[in-house]
């Protein structure tokens, strides 16, 4: 057996209650970040009598919630292509590659399409300004995947835009991920390529930054990261059997630390884990930890995790998606007189709208899109095995 074969049958797994609840909570973060940060802007003052602690794990986690993302992205991507080639080294690189452009391209086309459109019609909060490149220099970079490197050196690019930046981080390590696969895969170098990242990491974020604060969350190592750590997590969970009570440890220890860094961001963040960097490498391995043990356990969430679960089936449609509503919202609450005792409507409305919004675009576009692509490719790819699509 290859060092990097699955001992997993590829028709195995179902959807993963653990995968979607992460999912889950890391959009709730993002959505809460960028509403509060409106509501900020605004000057609407709606977190001073709230206790700090609150407030801090609640509306200032957003890019803690995309290391989660970055995480879970790892792991699934490992994992579908393992279940489909068998091994690493024998992915198909037209094949890989032709899997992520129908997954990714569609929304992502008809979301440049739709902000293009925005931008000619000179829509407030949609125009790329001059400062920053135009509308062109940002469908380059969006199109390259190099937003975060815009966005690093000439000022954050509007909402709908800025977003963009996880998904150039993404994309590139999945540029080379198959190439690397195939060239390592059945070696332990590849082990210590991907440790490499995980240790490149809290650098990115600190030294190699050099004081660029937009660099400092953005770039592509520190992202990284958090995908190296996924990837980790599946190959470790493929071929490993836990115990009973390991699965108890890494389920349990998991939870807490990811639960730990959320609370208690803040402290981290000033603290030394913040200083050093390690704040985010400790949600990854928190993170990761409940993966394996979720994922070898087929553990079912409680019922009243429900509706967490379900905005997390959807998360790459409600996270290219959910600035609109954002946006929208926003509005009609200052155009209704931007009260305090507003504020819980409009997040609680935020967050349904734009799970709902997910929902459509994934059912009505993404997905058969999805599956069109795949049969027009030919044979060779096909449709998802059992379970992958559950896991993309």
């Amino acid at each position: 057996m290859a060092l990097a074969e699955s001992i997993i049958p590829s028709g195995d797994w179902k959807r993963l209650d653990g995968i979607d609840l992460l999912r889950g909570l890391a959009i709730f973060f993002v959505l809460m970040n960028h509403v509060n940060i409106r509501l900020l802007g605004a000057d609407v003052l709606y977190t001073k009598f709230l206790p700090e602690q609150l407030v801090h794990f609640l509306v200032w986690n957003g890019q803690l919630g995309v290391q989660m993302f970055f995480a879970v992205s790892g792991f699934l991507i490992t994992s579908i292509t393992l279940r489909r080639w068998g091994s690493l080294a024998r992915v198909s690189l037209s094949g890989f590659y032709r899997l992520r452009f129908a997954r990714i391209a569609p929304l992502l086309l008809l979301l440049l399409a739709v902000l293009s459109g925005l931008h000619f019609a000179g829509i407030h909060h949609f125009v790329v300004p001059a400062e920053r490149g135009g509308l062109g220099r940002a469908l380059l970079a969006a199109l390259t995947f190099h937003v975060n490197v815009l966005e690093a050196r000439r000022g954050y690019l509007p909402g709908n835009w800025d977003i963009l930046w996880s998904l150039s981080v993404e994309e590139i390590f999945y540029l080379f991920f198959p190439i690397v696969c195939r060239i390592l895969g059945r070696s332990k170098l590849l082990f210590a390529v991907l440790f490499g990242l995980v240790v490149l990491g809290p650098f990115a974020r600190t030294v190699f930054a050099h004081g660029n604060e937009i660099w400092e969350e953005y770039s592509y190592l520190g992202g990284m990261e958090g995908i190296a750590l996924g990837c980790l997590t599946s190959l470790i969970v493929s071929h490993t059997r836990f115990s009973g009570a390991m699965l108890w440890v890494l389920g349990g220890g998991g939870a807490a630390i990811a639960a730990s860094s959320l609370i208690f961001s803040w402290q981290a963040y000033v603290g030394w884990p913040g200083r050093t960097g390690l704040n985010m490498t400790i949600l990854g391995v928190g993170t990761c930890m409940f993966i394996a043990a979720t994922a070898q356990t087929r553990w079912r969430s409680p019922r009243l995790l429900a509706p967490l679960l379900k905005i997390g089936q959807y998360s790459y449609e409600v996270y290219l998606t959910h600035m609109f509503v954002v946006f929208g919202f926003f509005g009609l609450f200052l155009q209704a007189g931007g009260r305090m005792r507003l504020v819980p409507g409009l997040l609680v409305s935020t967050i349904l709208v734009a799970g709902l919004l997910g929902a459509a675009v994934s059912t009505l576009y993404s997905e058969p899109m999805n599956r069109f692509l795949r049969r027009a490719a030919g044979s060779g790819l096909g449709l998802a095995p059992t379970g992958e699509t559950a896991l993309k």
